[in-house]
């Protein structure tokens, strides 16, 4: 949420930022609620001095034994408490149409961010490692999963529907395997704490990251009002939810392997073939809370982070600025990794990395105190997938093909496939 008072002193700025991310103006609205509310809000403050001042004057004038005055004051004192109800309710209007109206406003993007409509216009920042050369074919990984007998896509949709797959032997291990070493390399070489969370979560949770209440329909909900993470970033943010950490405690590096459960809204018809885009899939995710001073570095950190599992398991791969109008609600700039796919022979995004300032840190009220500051500062907090598992599995399934159908195990992952070193058809 951004924050009111810059919305105030700087409302161009607002409406240029909502124009470079594909929405329409806002400033005028926003600044005209806030306005009301803070009319209202100063007539019940007033409302409220005048009764305290007049119910005191009421026992000056029965020590003066004035009984008219006290009686005039007395009928004043109840005229207003008749009518202040309604300026309250009047005040709890505005304000709940106010934050209804900023809660539903995205974040600003910072000013090196490409800006363009889509995806089509993210900037290319570099390239990684080399594509495959294949003296055969390449196929795609569903081709090949199926013909090794460890991609079942029928008994899924059988059981569950559209978007789900069954993996069995070494492909399950396979996947096992990827997430182990992320969870393993974040903890051991990146210094993130490894932490277990809640995959349900309530509604306030999902508002402390921005998933609530614009993008419900991406979303599952239970019968019991609580939802399934998209994401693990929301778990692992909202562990500052409320909170005044010490300044010197800063950063704070979480790192989660979850499942992860989208209803894929809106993407009726693309990738249905395969395990590119499902409605739960694994994922290695990576939070930082910081300092405002240090959000920045952080992203390039926890960027070089995500990218270190691609590098390690010799994939090619590309880095990408996301345009104004690709970024997240939440993001401020945000950095995908593109993964080489041979068998698509094109790039898919493996990791997103955001850095949201104090955007999030506002919906949820997490600060921190710096020693000798009378007030306290909202964190600034950062998400990032270190990486996508099931597109990892897809990545390695795509590069690793042999001519003979089988697929070579990356070194990296060998010690956590009990030192197999290639999947073959499965008997």
């Amino acid at each position: 949420m951004l924050d009111i008072k810059w919305i105030r002193e700087n409302p161009e700025a607002l409406d240029k930022a909502l124009e470079i991310r594909g929405a329409l103006p806002l400033a005028a609205k926003v600044v005209e609620l806030d306005e009301k509310r803070r009319s209202v809000l100063q007539k019940l403050q007033d409302m409220q001095s005048r009764r305290n001042s007049a119910s005191k004057e009421i026992g000056a004038a029965m020590g003066r034994k004035d009984l008219e005055l006290a009686e005039k004051l007395k009928a004043e004192v109840a005229d207003l408490k008749t009518t202040m109800p309604a300026v309250e309710d009047e005040e709890r209007i505005v304000s709940a149409e106010l934050n209804d109206l900023l809660a539903g406003i995205p974040n600003i993007p910072l000013e090196d961010v490409p800006v363009g409509e889509d995806e089509d216009d993210n900037v290319e920042i570099r390239q990684v490692g080399q594509k495959p050369g294949f003296n055969f074919p390449a196929k795609e990984h569903f081709e090949i999963g199926e013909a090794l007998g460890g991609m079942d896509f029928e008994r899924a949709s059988h059981m569950s529907g559209a978007r789900f797959t069954v993996l069995t032997g070494a492909f399950a291990r396979l996947e096992r395997a990827l997430g182990q070493f992320m969870i393993d390399m974040h903890v051991q070489e990146h210094g993130y704490l490894e932490v277990s969370p809640p995959l349900l979560v309530r509604d306030n949770a999902l508002f402390g990251t921005g998933q609530l209440p614009k993008f419900s329909e991406d979303l599952f909900k239970t019968s019991e009002d609580r939802w399934m993470i998209p994401t693990a970033e929301v778990p692992l943010t909202n562990l500052v939810s409320g909170e005044i950490l010490p300044a010197e405690k800063l950063p704070l590096r979480y790192t989660a392997l979850t499942y992860c459960f989208r209803s894929e809204a809106g993407s009726a018809g693309r990738d249905t073939r395969g395990m590119l885009r499902q409605h739960q899939f694994l994922k290695c995710e990576m939070v930082s809370v910081t300092d405002a001073e240090s959000s920045l570095d952080e992203l390039e950190r926890m960027t070089s982070a995500a990218e270190d599992v691609l590098k390690r398991l010799g994939l090619h791969y590309r880095v990408m600025a996301l345009s104004s109008g690709d970024m997240g609600f939440s993001a401020r700039k945000t950095y995908d990794l593109e993964v080489w796919l041979p068998g698509q022979n094109t790039y898919r995004e493996i990791s997103s990395c955001s850095v949201c300032g104090d955007f999030q840190a506002r919906r949820m009220n997490a600060r921190y105190r710096v020693k000798d500051e009378k007030q306290n500062r909202f964190v600034h907090t950062l998400n990032g997938s270190g990486v996508a598992v099931g597109r990892a599995l897809i990545a390695v399934v795509e590069n690793y093909l042999n001519e003979d159908g089988s697929v070579t195990i990356p070194e990296a992952l060998r010690p956590y496939m009990g030192g197999m070193t290639k999947i073959e058809p499965q008997g």
